[in-house]
């Protein structure tokens, strides 16, 4: 009787196990302790120890920057690009860091929302010479005369981000110029058919331009006068005229999100900031005042006039000069022995 006792005790206590560990509630909650956090996401990969010096550098860089050009100078290709994004992000991306950081290898650069100046871009474009992609969205130093110069120097340039901005939007609206390339003497009938060596001047293998905030004058004029570069192209799975679209042409793309994935994002963020909520005033710190926007619109249209003002003074100046001839009889006279001298000339 006790042996049978004993087996059905022993028999109920093993169907009340639960061998499976999902729901043991007591190993779930001691799993889950803060001491285990990191057991408790075995399925995620820890971050590789150069992301983790990379986020040291980062959290410190307020204080390196004075000295960076000594220490980033042995630095890889692939960290100063990390570096330089984290920069961005905390706000100290100026001319001094990128010209510490610029590694001639580099093929896609974003810039975008710094301090940079012309100068600064200048010496991207001059170091950087097999530059694909750049971002220069939200920069309101960067004028019509640094992406000159960035087209003088970069001809691998094949996407282009600009904009974002009213100042920026200004500057891109002042480069559709200089981005139209020059055609030399040619016989082919399309722009495809176009080989670069017959291309002077102008962004020759630019293919792509994300200006998101691009009025509809600009959009159409650039469209006719320069069909081979596409402006704001869409995700499409047959591409544009055969060109797959590639993703750095896409306006929500972060260009510098796959050099930082794998860094803390904590690494950007200033220590002891509380984020609040931005008064009307601060967010309208970034627009033009009225008096900047009428004298801006002044300047363009002063600009574009300008030609039409130099043919009219022309015409003015000619029908003057015609008028005087038919009134006055000594500048008639003056005509005749003008004529009349080189008739004498051309015989002798």
């Amino acid at each position: 009787m006790e042996k049978d006792k004993a087996a059905k005790a022993l028999t109920c206590s093993l169907l009340k196990l639960d061998l499976n560990p999902r729901s043991n509630s007591t190993a779930k909650n001691f799993i889950a302790g803060p001491q285990f956090s990191g057991v408790a996401q075995q399925g995620t990969r820890p971050p590789r120890l150069v992301s983790l010096c990379i986020g040291v550098v980062g959290k410190n860089l307020e204080d390196i920057v004075a000295d960076l050009s000594e220490i980033a100078s042995t630095f890889p290709a692939d960290i100063k690009m990390a570096v330089t994004a984290i920069a961005r992000r905390r706000k100290l991306l100026n001319d001094d860091v990128i010209i510490s950081l610029l590694d001639n290898s580099w093929e896609i650069l974003d810039i975008s929302g710094s301090d940079i100046t012309d100068y600064g871009l200048t010496k991207v474009a001059e170091v950087c010479k097999f530059l694909k992609v750049l971002d220069i969205s939200r920069c309101n130093k960067i004028t019509a005369a640094g992406v000159s110069e960035l087209v003088r120097h970069c001809h691998s340039l094949e996407t282009l981000r600009c904009g974002g901005c009213p100042r920026s939007d200004y500057t891109a609206r002042g480069c559709l110029g200089i981005l139209k390339p020059k055609l030399n003497y040619v016989e082919e009938d399309s722009w495809e058919e176009l080989d670069t060596n017959e291309i002077s001047d102008g962004a020759q293998s630019l293919r792509w331009l994300v200006w998101p905030n691009i009025d509809k004058d600009s959009l159409g004029s650039f469209s006719i006068e320069c069909p081979r570069i596409i402006v704001n192209p869409n995700p499409s799975p047959f591409g544009f005229r055969g060109n797959q679209v590639p993703k750095e042409a896409l306006p929500n793309i972060i260009l510098d999100d796959p050099v930082v994935e794998d860094i803390d994002p904590r690494t950007w963020a200033v220590s002891g900031f509380a984020p609040r909520a931005a008064s009307p005033s601060l967010l309208s710190s970034t627009e033009l005042s009225i008096a900047e926007k009428f004298r801006l619109a002044f300047e363009e249209r002063d600009n574009r006039l300008a030609p039409k003002r130099a043919k009219n003074a022309r015409q003015r100046q000619r029908r003057a000069e015609r008028d005087w001839l038919l009134m006055s009889t000594r500048a008639k006279a003056i005509a005749l022995a003008s004529q009349a001298s080189k008739s004498l000339h051309s015989r002798s």
